[in-house]
């Protein structure tokens, strides 16, 4: 099942707001802070592109090996 619109829109959201706050980091606070506002930047990305290749995976027709070629052939 896909991510609802208004929580992609949310995680959307809460990336950019986190993106600034790396900008403000990267000038001011220890490298740590920014190493772990990225880290929850890249997690969001990753969560968000995961759902994607999920639902085509969960989606896919059997038999079909559409976009992967063999490597899910049966």
């Amino acid at each position: 099942m896909a991510l609802s619109e208004s929580v992609e829109t949310s995680l959307r959201e809460a990336e950019a707001a986190l993106r600034n706050a790396l900008a403000y980091a990267a000038r001011q606070e220890k490298p740590f802070v920014a190493k772990h506002i990225s880290d929850m930047v890249f997690q969001i990305d990753n969560l968000i592109s995961a759902d994607a290749l999920l639902d085509k995976l969960e989606n896919r027709k059997p038999g079909d090996n559409g976009f992967f070629g063999s490597f899910f052939g049966d």
